[in-house]
């Protein structure tokens, strides 16, 4: 049965990985893709933030409307999915053929990835959960992280379908996978839709709602313009800054391990902590972040605290809504696109504004903020708890 499940949470995994790859995997190619198609990189930049927007619109309806479906189904359509649209990119040469490739399988990422973390958990033991969603994690980070460098390498050494087509490769692995491998899985108990929107009354809900915005405010608002600190405040050369993006990545898959034994121990505490961990990361960053030797130490913890942040995010809406996994995890990955696109927007403002160096204040106010409603959630279910 260990086996069985060891191997259900590598596959899921794997699926996971196949699907960040091919949502994250194109911003290594857009230069390539640009130059195919006679567009502007610009335009080219839609394939990753229609598909991005898609994800949050999708994220807690998608979920919702095929909870009640047999899990295995529905995780071998939406891989077969992606594979078909990873095929039609590959052969077409219309990029608004290319851009619809795309947009579809971007309204079915959120049944995938809200499946395999509700799967992974419930594979175990409620006390095991988070360190079986922190496995399914690892696929994420290397999604985001192994995608962009080895796209952008297969591009330049052999052609752009050939890095389309390792996108459609990754994918169809998970779909033979799952179509061996993965028992079938009919839902027990089907809960309503109305029963599992009725989650969106409680309070404590909305409270981990807009902490997973403000966390990844916190940590991608800075992020997305880390090679632009490198570059502007460091002096750091173009090979150096590719290093330190390679560091903080392979930090955040450790991030995820770390994570999971966390938070299976003690997870409210670690997350009370987390923003003033992560706060003064970011205040070191400010104030010695034009120097090489200790930003080459603090994008290796700012990294590992990536990775555990997000198992966190994913942990606290969870928790709030335990009794319908699927919409929950819908709703986290909206919150979690949501603060990607709010930070990145409000990191950009402080550095047109004020300079680089101050994008790490966007970090700070959002991690303040993230402990008011934190420590306000955690107030609240104390005093539940209390009265029943």
């Amino acid at each position: 049965m260990q086996k069985q499940n060891n191997l259900l949470i590598f596959i899921l995994t794997i699926g996971v990985f196949g699907i960040l790859n091919t949502e994250m995997g194109v911003i290594g190619i857009l230069p390539d893709i640009a130059e195919h198609f006679r567009i502007s990189v610009s335009k080219a930049g839609w394939l990753v933030s229609i598909f991005a927007l898609v994800v949050a619109v999708s994220g807690p309806t998608m979920p919702l409307l095929f909870s009640g479906i047999n899990r295995k189904k529905v995780m071998l359509l939406v891989l077969g999915v992606f594979v078909f649209g990873n095929i039609v990119s590959i052969f077409t040469s219309d990029f608004t053929i290319l851009l619809m490739a795309r947009i579809i399988p971007a309204f079915f990422h959120p049944i995938y990835c809200s499946l395999a973390f509700s799967v992974a958990a419930a594979s175990v033991s409620k006390e095991k959960a988070p360190k079986a969603v922190a496995k399914v994690f690892i696929g994420v980070s290397a999604g985001m992280v192994i995608g962009v460098p080895v796209s952008s390498f297969i591009a330049s050494t052999v052609s752009l379908q050939m890095a389309l087509g390792f996108f459609a490769v990754v994918n169809a692995i998970a779909f033979i996978a799952t179509l061996l491998f993965v028992p079938t899985m009919p839902v027990q108990e089907r809960l309503s839709y109305r029963a599992q929107i009725s989650v969106l009354k409680k309070s404590i809900t909305w409270l981990s709602i807009v902490t997973v915005i403000l966390l990844n405010s916190a940590v991608f608002g800075v992020y997305s313009y880390l090679a632009e600190y490198l570059k502007t405040v460091t002096n750091m050369s173009s090979y150096s800054i590719s290093l330190m993006l390679f560091i903080y990545g392979a930090a955040n898959i450790i991030g995820n391990v770390v994570a999971g034994k966390i938070l299976t121990n003690n997870a409210k505490k670690f997350v009370v902590s987390y923003p003033f961990v992560l706060g003064a990361v970011y205040i070191l960053l400010f104030f010695t972040g034009e120097f090489t030797v200790p930003m080459a130490v603090i994008t290796l913890i700012w990294g590992i605290l990536a990775g555990i942040g997000g198992n966190i995010t994913q942990y606290w809406i969870m928790s709030a809504a335990p009794e319908t996994p699927d919409f929950a995890n819908g709703l986290f990955l909206t919150s979690a696109n949501l603060g990607t696109t709010f930070g990145a927007a409000i990191g950009g403002l402080f550095i047109s504004e004020m300079g680089t160096q101050y994008v790490v204040l966007v970090g700070i106010l959002s991690l303040l903020l993230a402990l008011v409603t934190i420590l306000l959630r955690n107030y609240m279910y104390s005093s539940k708890q209390l009265s029943t």
